[in-house]
């Protein structure tokens, strides 16, 4: 056996984005921007939606159970790119780097199962509108929720646990913008068809079987909504539906490409530009998909933040 093990490789480099040079600090602001406004846009919705009673409806429940796990997903990787765009040592501890690609892994796999668990609640409104109050229950939707993050953490276990296996040779350069399984295997100094297999398998399972039952679900949703005779009953079931199909087709169109493979080599700018989306682009859409989509959690949002301003203003 190569007694070779990771213990000779104490951490790796994390290359980030290559080659950016003069506009190095242009990339940090525009990050930290779309960071904090991650972070304002989910907490915000996150907050509204517990506070205020007139959202305290199944759907707005898993809205806010999404923004509340992108708060998360966000902080396993943007801090860390933020950091390496300032510094020159842009190294990371080997159980620094699979701590960041579990979790990153863990609450992305929570939320392929978090917008299934929103598909099926829109199925049962619009094609089960008369059971829907009797179904889809609070009880229900916190243990729809609980199961959501339990499976997503549950899954990725045997994937870290291969790979922390691994040996690794000298050369420990990441070639990609943070931890992830694809480029950690590129660096292994031993044969990784084993990885790669459990790779594909555990994540073809995730996201194709979750995928195919929220494109079920919708496809059902569409059949019942065009059975509606007037335009505008069309257009008002629809729209209920609009944000979280929107959300559904950015986010699992980028990790299907990028995870959904039976190769261990890739090419390095698409991969890149693909975590970009997902792991940035993606979270940074939810707030703004979700708000100026929804007339409700607008007018929830202005009646918090007028609510919060009366209170503050003094009395006369």
């Amino acid at each position: 056996m190569d007694q070779h093990n990771f213990s000779s490789l104490s951490e790796f480099v994390l290359l980030g984005f290559p080659n950016v040079g003069h506009i190095r600090g242009w990339l940090f602001v525009l990050l930290l921007l779309a960071y904090l406004f991650t972070i304002g846009g989910n907490m915000l919705i996150f907050l509204v939606i517990r506070l205020d009673a007139a959202l305290h409806k199944p759907m707005y429940h898993f809205v806010s159970v999404l923004s509340f796990l992108e708060l998360w997903y966000t902080a396993t990787t943007i801090p860390k790119m933020l950091a390496n765009l300032l510094s020159e040592k842009k190294t990371i501890s080997f159980g620094g780097c699979l701590l960041q690609t579990y979790f990153f892994h863990s609450l992305g796999a929570s939320e392929c199962y978090l917008l299934t668990a929103m598909a099926y609640d829109r199925y049962l409104a619009i094609c089960r509108p008369l059971h829907y109050p009797s179904v889809m229950t609070t009880t229900l939707c916190a243990k729809m929720a609980a199961g959501c993050w339990t499976c997503g953490f549950l899954c990725p276990i045997s994937e870290v646990i291969l790979v922390s296996q691994l040996p690794f040779c000298n050369y420990n350069e990441i070639p990609h913008i943070f931890c992830d399984f694809p480029p950690l295997l590129s660096l292994a100094c031993k044969d990784t068809s084993t990885n790669v297999l459990v790779d594909f398998a555990v994540n073809a399972f995730i996201i194709l079987i979750t995928f195919l039952f929220i494109m079920t679900s919708y496809g059902r949703i569409i059949g019942a909504v065009m059975k509606i005779k007037t335009a505008a009953g069309r257009r008002k079931a629809f729209s209920t539906c609009a944000s979280h199909l929107v959300v559904v087709i950015i986010f699992f169109g980028s990790i299907i490409f990028m995870y959904v493979r039976l190769k261990k080599s890739y090419s390095l700018t698409l991969d890149r530009t693909l975590a970009v989306v997902y792991s940035v682009l993606t979270p940074l859409a939810n707030p703004i998909i979700y708000s100026l989509r929804n007339k409700e959690l607008i007018q929830a949002i202005k009646r918090t933040i007028f609510k919060k301003e009366e209170k503050a203003s003094p009395t006369h």
